[in-house]
């Protein structure tokens, strides 16, 4: 054989997933293609990252370490959860019992259930027993695909419980193949040690709590439940103007139950997102546009509490806002530990599209927690994605609990199951 200067060698990489069909998910959306499909394709990644992404017939001279053949499965980038709860002590599943008996939740909440149970359970709990319990949660999502995930805290509603929560949560994205971002809610509720004034919890909030969470480095964004039941604008905007000053993101609570105005506080700061959003109006959903924040749904939360209020879909389409879609995975309003079912909650409750949820549980959820390397199949971005046997990914929308991932990568490592 000849030398022939002109040859390139073949460019040497981690792997090559071949004879795939590919939901690519990529912005900004083709209208004639809207999942980004390619047909008889190939991924290729290198250190964690993707390096190719389309057609095989274009795929360039590579030497990979491991080749794979997808039998022709569908791969889609892998699912973001972007809003959980996933750290508690304890369940409500007696209330849920009491509640379809015909009890008042309200004679729940006074004999020391709702909110107030948890916090009480989360307090005693153990840093290994609450990261044991989490670790079981989290690893169902993870079985149906879900490589990003969103953990808050919120539950200890004191200095020690909330750090205590936050370090669990470090130790779940250090521990487990799955990237973890971590929000600061210790503005979920007044705890019942500060009955009666919220102003003084929210300032030991932030001159006690914040710093520490900064010095440890245990979190990236903070939240608050802005809510005539949580805090106010006022009390919202102290804690937002304290997590700015110390390099937080911000995101929020509002509009679940009320219309508090806390949306355009969120706006006002320039918030990863605003979360649930039941009772946002028109203004609020420009507002959103203007400040490019995301808005998550929560379906979940609107199913187990029988909401009949919904969000303004039709405004939050014609102003382009980013839709997200998350499981909400809590103790009492949302124990739901299924990303693809909520997904097929908003299309049922909400009226979304099979690809506008695709869309939710992957690259707009990752813009809800400030992932923008995340949630989309093109070179440069992390290579996290899941092979699935379907005819096609509109059909994980329709069908509940039929379809599971054939393969999760997350990184360029393929994850094993645990």
């Amino acid at each position: 054989m000849t030398n022939d200067p002109t040859r390139t060698a073949p460019i040497p990489v981690d792997g090559l997933l071949r004879n795939v069909r590919l939901a690519t998910l990529t912005a900004p959306e083709d209208p004639a293609n809207p999942y980004g499909e390619v047909e008889d394709a190939s991924l290729v990644w290198s250190d964690g990252r993707l390096v190719y992404v389309g057609p095989s017939s274009d795929c360039p001279a590579i030497a990979p370490t491991v080749t794979l053949d997808g039998q022709q499965g569908w791969v889609t980038p892998g699912l973001i959860d972007c809003h959980t709860h996933l750290v508690y002590g304890g369940n409500r599943a007696e209330e849920f019992e009491l509640l379809r008996q015909g009890i008042a939740y309200a004679d729940i909440a006074r004999a020391g259930g709702g909110i107030n149970s948890t916090v009480r359970n989360t307090r005693a709990a153990s840093a290994d027993e609450l990261y044991h319990s989490a670790r079981i949660r989290l690893l169902a999502l993870m079985a149906e695909g879900v490589t990003a995930v969103e953990i808050k805290s919120g539950y200890g509603l004191d200095i020690a419980t909330e750090l205590k929560m936050l370090r669990v949560i470090k130790r779940l994205g250090d521990t487990l193949p799955i990237h973890v971002s971590a929000t600061c809610l210790a503005a979920h509720a007044l705890p019942f040690d500060f009955t009666g004034n919220k102003d003084a919890y929210i300032s030991q909030v932030i001159d006690e709590l914040l710093p520490q969470v900064k010095a440890e480095q245990l979190a990236t964004s903070v939240d608050v439940f802005c809510e005539a039941i949580g805090f106010s604008v006022a009390q919202s905007e102290r804690l937002f103007q304290a997590a700015r000053a110390l390099g937080f993101e911000i995101k929020g609570h509002v509009e679940q139950l009320t219309q508090s105005h806390g949306t355009d506080l969120v706006a006002r700061y320039q918030g990863l997102s605003a979360d649930h959003l039941e009772y946002a109006d028109a203004d609020q959903v420009k507002q959103m546009a203007a400040q490019g924040v995301a808005a998550v749904l929560l379906p979940g939360a609107f199913y187990y509490l029988s909401e009949t209020q919904k969000p303004p879909i039709q405004a939050l389409r014609e102003h382009r806002v980013a839709m997200a879609i998350a499981t909400d995975m809590n103790p009492g309003s949302s124990p739901l530990g299924s990303l693809l079912l909520a997904a097929n909650m908003s299309a049922v409750f909400f009226g979304l599209t099979p690809v506008e949820c695709w869309a939710g549980i992957t690259r707009h959820a990752a813009q809800a927690i400030g992932q923008a390397q995340r949630g989309q199949l093109r070179a440069g971005f992390a290579a996290d994605f899941v092979l699935w046997a379907c005819d096609h990914p509109r059909q994980l929308i329709h069908e509940i609990n039929t379809h599971k991932p054939v393969s999760v990568w997350y990184q360029g490592t393929e994850r094993q199951d645990d």
